[in-house]
């Protein structure tokens, strides 16, 4: 579909997958610098190699569809449109996070942009997805739910229960799948006898397509035809995109378990900021090239200042958003705010208001 704008229209859209491109591996390679720093608690991984995937996928999507992630999901929270202030802050443990400090990277959310949120529970995206789904099918919007996952989650069970509900029930679900080659610290060769997971989606009637994921173009393209599909009522697609994480499976990885030198290899050759690059061709001078890199990385050091200049959450914090009541208008950076709230109803099944999973 990209192919078929007219050309100042996809130089125009591929400028902007490859400045959110950009903004991701600057994000990226800064988390990994302030990781290793001592500046960020936690544990954190990283997508780099992976950024067209996030950018393709949520250039598709509007503010109120919604999108579930995985414990790797900095690249889909700042693609879907949270602001890159918010989600450092976040990952400093600062009160002025996203998540006020509570979420940090692995638990990242902003339910205002439709993010509901990283997940350290491999599969643990899936059900989220499915209920965001069913909720636009009841309310009879034209919402679409998108799970991200990789392919170590295609061998656990929430995978296979979703896919089938989504199936069934003819939700709006988009599934896509980043298959990195890698399931943690395990190569999928070892784990799986199928090369293109998604041949498990005809297994439940679900229609998939695999894409080269290191082209934001074809993301772009297949997440076009997945969204029309079901904002139409066309139901659930399953999208694998064919990837690599050049990074191991956590900051400080000793990356035993592949070959040495392999991760440089692949970004040799594939590196998506490259290919776009690349494609581009003359319609991007290298003058705004090196704009995109220098309005990133003015961006995260701006988003480290105010996260060093932030406070730390306050003790009570951790009694605050256990209920869904939980809020203190006189205190909105250290309580839930009435926006915030306001932006769960999207995504909040009315149970009897649709004929689809009415009464269950």
């Amino acid at each position: 579909m990209a192919n078929m704008l007219s050309a100042p229209a996809r130089t125009e859209l591929g400028v902007a997958l490859l400045r959110t491109m950009i903004r991701i591996r600057v994000l990226e390679e800064g988390i990994e610098k302030h990781f290793l720093a001592g500046d960020i608690p936690g544990f954190a991984h990283l997508s780099i190699g992976q950024e067209a995937v996030a950018a393709g996928v949520c250039a598709n999507l509007r503010a109120d569809d919604a999108i579930a992630s995985t414990h790797r999901g900095h690249g889909h929270t700042l693609a879907k449109g949270t602001s890159m202030r918010a989600m450092v802050a976040e990952l400093f443990a600062r009160a002025t996070g996203v998540c006020r400090g509570k979420g940090g990277s692995m638990h990242i959310a902003d339910f205002s942009v439709g993010m509901l949120g990283a997940n350290g529970v491999v599969a643990g995206g899936f059900g989220l997805v499915a209920g965001a789904a069913l909720s636009a099918v009841q309310r009879k919007t034209d919402q679409v739910a998108v799970c991200f996952f990789g392919d170590g989650a295609t061998n656990r069970g929430p995978f296979h229960e979703n896919l089938n509900l989504c199936a069934i029930w003819n939700l709006p679900a988009i599934f896509v799948l980043e298959n990195n080659r890698y399931a943690s610290t395990t190569s999928t060769a070892e784990t799986m006898k199928i090369a293109d997971v998604s041949i498990r989606a005809a297994g439940y009637g679900i229609p998939a397509t695999i894409v080269d994921g290191f082209d934001a173009f074809a993301v772009y393209d297949a997440l076009a035809a997945a969204t029309a599909r079901a904002r139409s009522g066309g139901g659930p697609t399953f999208v694998e995109c064919k990837t690599f994480r050049a990074r191991g499976h956590y900051i400080g990885d000793p990356e035993r378990y592949r070959r040495k030198g392999e991760a440089d290899d692949v970004m040799q050759s594939d590196d998506p900021i490259v290919r776009m690059q690349a494609g581009l061709g003359d319609a991007l001078s290298p003058d705004a090239f090196e704009r995109l890199w220098n309005d990133a990385r003015d961006e995260f050091a701006d988003a480290v200042a105010f996260a060093r200049n932030s406070p730390a959450p306050e003790r009570d914090e951790a009694f605050f958003g256990v209920f869904s009541g939980d809020r203190d208008p006189a205190d909105p950076v250290h309580r839930i705010e009435a926006r915030e709230r306001d932006a769960l109803v999207p995504f909040a099944p009315q149970v009897g208001s649709g004929s689809q999973g009415s009464g269950h």
